[in-house]
């Protein structure tokens, strides 16, 4: 069918409209709603990163938001865990770039919970719709006079008439010494994707926990409870011999989440289970190390560098179905 006879405007099958935000703490913040033709909907936030803090599905929410809602990064708390006074959670929300995880102090810089670049506003944005494709792209700048100094080229693609996000990000050191690289895209799935009917499937072929708290567990680490007072997070840390993939599926709503990557750029995967009341969340994140802090990272050898004039690329491939 050639559905251009049909329509007067394009925007009745797909689009990407552009707007800002009013009111509380989200004020004056760039936003673009993207739609595709099959029940795919999704909002990029222009100043926290190019980063996807809501999804719908076929009008069924995807996404776990946290307390604080949409927050701007005028109010963002770089000290400590400050970062938690302004983590919408979100579908993604991406840390790094020199750090993520734990706050820390490594080679005399102290480092707050999940560094910086998520609450860095994106420039050179723009966005391109054809017959088969929407494709968003962006600039986000993480750089300091005498410091380390980066810049992240991101691009957003969704198909017109299939449900899939593909993010790609190009890391450039455009800097004249080598620096410390890390990257984590915490993507948070939420109700009613998640609840205790909801099926985590990891094809990983070993699970380590961080800590004693996670051990006690570990062989329940797929399980998936009701919310419950006073629950406290366990993460567990997924090796994979084969391409990973992750799925979340709720039969419940006959929807589900899919997820793919490429060990190759991105060698470490997180599962973060937190399933307490108002809390309640799975966090599924590939990224190029541990969240345990840049000194952790670096004493077990496992912290990335970039040199003067390196790129580096990842992509997340993300699928929702029904069944």
């Amino acid at each position: 069918m050639n559905a251009k006879k049909y329509i007067g405007h394009p925007s009745q099958l797909c689009g990407v409209m552009q707007f800002r935000m009013e009111g509380g703490k989200a004020d004056g913040m760039r936003m673009l709603r993207v739609h595709n033709s099959t029940g795919l909907e999704f909002y990029v936030s222009l100043d926290r990163c190019a980063d996807l803090p809501m999804v719908n599905f076929k009008g069924v929410n995807m996404a776990y938001i946290a307390p604080c809602g949409l927050v701007s990064p005028n109010y963002y708390d770089n000290k400590g865990t400050g970062f938690l006074k302004s983590f919408t959670g979100g579908f993604l929300t991406t840390c790094g770039l020199t750090t993520f995880g734990s706050p820390s102090v490594d080679d005399g810089e102290e480092l707050p919970l999940h560094g910086n670049i998520s609450h860095t506003p994106a420039e050179q944005v723009s966005y391109d719709i054809n017959d088969d494709e929407i494709k968003i792209t962006a600039v986000i700048r993480d750089a300091s006079l005498f410091g380390y100094q980066l810049i992240m080229r991101r691009e957003i693609s969704c198909p017109v008439s299939e449900n899939k996000i593909t993010i790609t990000d190009t890391v450039e050191n455009i800097g004249c010494r080598e620096t410390p690289f890390m990257l984590l895209y915490h993507c948070n799935m939420g109700y009613p994707l998640l609840s205790e009917a909801s099926e985590l499937k990891i094809n990983s072929c070993k699970v380590e926990p961080r800590n004693d708290h996670a051990a006690e567990d570990i062989e329940r680490w797929a399980d998936i409870a009701a919310p419950v007072s006073d629950f406290e997070e366990q993460c567990y840390y997924h090796s994979f011999d084969e391409v990973p993939e992750v799925s979340l599926y709720n039969p419940d709503i006959n929807k589900g989440m899919r997820m793919t990557f490429d060990t190759a750029e991105l060698d470490c995967f997180t599962q973060w289970k937190m399933l307490g009341d108002n809390e309640y969340v799975m966090g599924l994140e590939p990224g190029n190390a541990q969240p345990d802090g840049r000194d952790v990272m670096r004493e077990k050898g496992m912290l990335k560098f970039l040199k003067a004039g390196e790129k580096s690329s990842k992509t997340v491939n993300i699928e929702f179905y029904e069944i």
